[in-house]
This record gives C-alpha cells, structure tokens and sequence, in this order.
C-alpha cells in the first residue's frame, strides 16, 4: 500500500506581512491595535515634558482620555485639543481620536 504525500505548499507560500494583515482583518483587530497603538505614541507625538505630566492615558470609542496631573498644562491643552487629535491621529495614519477629554 502506497503512503499518502504531503500537499506541496509552495502555491499556499505568501508574505509573513500579508499574513498578519489579513488575520488582523479576519478577527476585525485592526480599530483595537489602532487604540493602543494611541496610547503608546503619546510620549512621542505630545513631548517628554507633557508625557512627565500624564498619568493615565487610554482611549474608549472614539475619545481619548488624558489624565494630567497639572493644572495649568491641562488648562493649555484643553485650549488645543483639536489639534491633539489631529496630531494623534496623524500618527496613526487614520482617524481614531474623534475627540480628546482631559480629566
């Protein structure tokens, strides 16, 4: 009796990038490692004197929460807070901030 050979795969070979991106679109991930990708570009994108200022930073549909831990760098942001998103979301290559609440 002949044993069974394996499939060539050499037609089933595509791109480690392809293949992650399409698993990030079948499991619909992608608005999720945009949020996080949010979070940790905070420092880079607002500076290291306000990231020494920020406490918390997390975003929830849409809106990002700040967490600041000055009363006047919170009130100057507060001023530019269209801005912020536009900077953040430049970052991220798409619109993921709608709206930007310091708390």
């Amino acid at each position: 009796m002949k044993k069974p050979s394996a499939p060539s795969r050499s037609g089933d070979i595509i791109a480690l990038k392809e293949g992650l991106e399409s698993l990030v679109r079948i499991y619909r991930l992608q608005g999720k490692l945009n949020e996080v990708t949010v979070v940790s570009s905070w420092e880079r994108v607002m500076g290291k004197a306000v990231a020494l200022k920020t406490q918390e930073v997390y975003v929830n549909k849409g809106r990002l929460f700040v967490r600041l831990s000055s009363a006047p760098l919170k009130h100057e942001l507060l001023m530019a807070k269209t801005r912020v998103a536009e900077l953040i979301n430049a970052e991220v290559g798409e619109t993921v901030v709608k709206e930007v609440i310091f708390l």
